[in-house]
């Protein structure tokens, strides 16, 4: 058997003629133009800044803060330091941008599936929903949601009760578990029932692939999370007690509250950007064949099954894109909560900028945590988009 002779490396051209290394050359060139710019303007801001008398550097962010914050995952104090309440801000963002994400993701989902209903009503207020919804400023349906909150509920003297829940103008305030370390048990059972039910979906499709024969892909996984974290809850020693809230004299004290600015905020994200994502999401199924549908109608698959195991997967190359800049719009658009209140890391920029005069830092902060959020939510998608594209055989 005759072996083909390796071909001998070639010599690297680093001619002026050589396409390869002009082009080299011109990113260079680029790259060191770019930073030369970069470095003249920083150089020009800080001696501008110098010239003015205005201080300069992150040195403030170990000083107190002297400021409240009025809603808080954590427990902060006004001799808290900048840096504690910039994070503050950050999980304040972040607790919209995450619950906005997950609920966007599935009422956008619901209406643009909702879209080929064969009950023309569905249809028609799936399309109202839509057009409403996304025409309208979003500034504008926050400030909406936020004076239906502050103006209709009663007062929080005049707090309305249903059960343990109060409802007032300081917004809903409900029974919250006391942490305990049992908990901890739920949890990990929760993510470990997570786990399960990955797993479960994978044998399910697979099953589905090479014998036709459907298994749920939403109840059985759903079971079993919630099943394996009450196993994990129970083997914690099933923790159960409550802070119950109570009605005091000039307001409602105790358990777990949803304020008029978090809710106003959340839900107007929420609706504005779920109609977007349900045209994407229409858009999506509408590019699959119409041959995909006849094919499953042939097959005996009932409407919801011809969506879920046919259309949907299928749609998914053409969603995932750009329903990537609709969670990234939803969070940069979380930003505009500032006109409402919500001390989000904009609010808390804010108050420190005007406290301290450090401009330049405090809006480099606010541009890092947004561009890391968002470098993040992109990663995470191309993965998931990689995941999900059509392998071709």
């Amino acid at each position: 058997m005759s072996v083909a002779p390796r071909t001998p490396p070639t010599k690297r051209d680093w001619s002026w003629r050589s396409q390869a290394f002009r082009g080299l050359l011109y990113q260079i060139i680029a790259v060191v133009l770019i930073g030369g710019i970069a470095w003249w303007l920083a150089a020009n801001t800080a001696e501008n800044m110098r010239v003015r008398g205005i201080k300069s550097g992150f040195d403030f962010l170990t000083q107190p803060a002297g400021f409240d914050i009025g809603e808080s995952l954590t427990k902060f104090d006004s001799n808290d330091p900048y840096w504690k309440a910039f994070l503050v801000g950050v999980s304040n963002t972040l607790r919209v941008a995450i619950l906005g994400i997950i609920l966007t993701t599935i009422l956008g989902t619901l209406i643009g599936v909702g879209r080929f209903s064969r009950n023309g009503l569905v249809r028609g207020l799936c399309q109202a929903y839509v057009e409403l919804f996304r025409n309208v400023p979003v500034l504008l349906q926050l400030l909406m949601w936020y004076l239906l909150f502050t103006e209709f509920l009663p007062d929080v003297t005049e707090a309305k009760r249903i059960g343990d829940i109060y409802l007032s103008k300081g917004g809903i305030t409900f029974p919250k578990p006391i942490w305990e370390s049992g908990h901890l048990f739920g949890v990990a059972g929760l993510l470990v029932g997570a786990i399960g039910a990955w797993f479960y979906r994978r044998w399910a499709r697979s099953k589905f692939e090479a014998t036709g024969q459907i298994r749920s892909m939403f109840w059985v996984p759903v079971a079993i999370v919630l099943a394996v974290g009450v196993l994990g809850w129970l083997a914690g020693g099933a923790p159960s007690q409550f802070a119950v809230p109570q009605k005091g004299e000039f307001a409602v004290e105790g358990g777990g509250a949803l304020t008029p600015e978090f809710m106003a905020v959340l839900l107007g994200l929420v609706l504005y950007t779920a109609a977007f994502v349900a045209e994407v999401v229409r858009s999506g199924i509408s590019s699959v064949a119409r041959g995909q549908s006849e094919a499953a109608q042939a097959l005996g698959l009932s409407k919801g099954q011809e969506m879920q195991q046919v259309l949907l997967p299928q749609a998914l190359r053409v969603i995932i894109p750009p329903m990537t800049n609709q969670f990234l719009n939803l969070t940069k658009n979380s930003s505009l909560a500032v006109a409402i209140g919500y001390p989000d890391v904009v609010s808390i920029s804010n108050t420190a900028l005007n406290q301290t005069g450090r401009a330049v830092e405090c809006i480099a902060l606010i541009m890092l945590v947004y561009l890391t959020t968002s470098l993040l939510t992109s990663f995470f998608m191309n993965w998931y988009n990689a995941k999900s594209a059509i392998k071709e055989r």
